[in-house]
């Protein structure tokens, strides 16, 4: 049997985040507390609703996690001006030079990852799963009797 794209995908990505959650650990954090801190410093000032959905999880689970890395040092809330009920994350000086130090490891990752592969290869890698995000990134899902009618 053939092995589909979609299941491929979400195959490497699963071995991702755990070779990720492995090299983590040895910085005090979690994998899942590494992709928060990400994608705090990739959207600054977003709140934990959209940390959520990007996560995948209930809000009540970033919510507690946020309090972690509250703790921690790593992250501070901060009063969202266009609507009081929220809270804004930001990471803290701290937290950079946490994901500097982490960013070098990921690396390491990556680079393994894609270690005999020649540069236009990798060039191609990358194109091609670009190409596919975009693809789905619509977030409608297609009927599945209109995929298949």
């Amino acid at each position: 049997m053939k092995v589909n794209v979609a299941f491929l995908s979400s195959d490497v990505g699963r071995l991702f985040r755990k070779r990720f959650g492995v090299a983590a650990r040895q910085f005090g954090v979690t994998g899942t507390q590494w992709r928060s801190l990400a994608a705090i410093q990739r959207s600054p000032g977003m709140n934990q609703g959209a940390l959520a959905a990007w996560l995948e999880v209930e809000a009540i689970t970033v919510g507690r996690m946020v309090d972690r890395l509250e703790k921690l040092g790593l992250v501070e809330r901060r009063d969202d001006p266009a609507d009081r009920r929220r809270w804004q994350l930001f990471l803290t000086a701290k937290a950079e030079d946490l994901m500097a130090r982490m960013g070098e490891c990921a690396q390491a990752v990556i680079d393994e990852s894609v270690a005999g592969f020649s540069d236009p290869e990798k060039d191609q890698l990358q194109a091609l799963l670009e190409r596919v995000r975009v693809n789905l990134s619509d977030e409608t899902p297609v009927e599945v009797n209109e995929a298949n009618g």
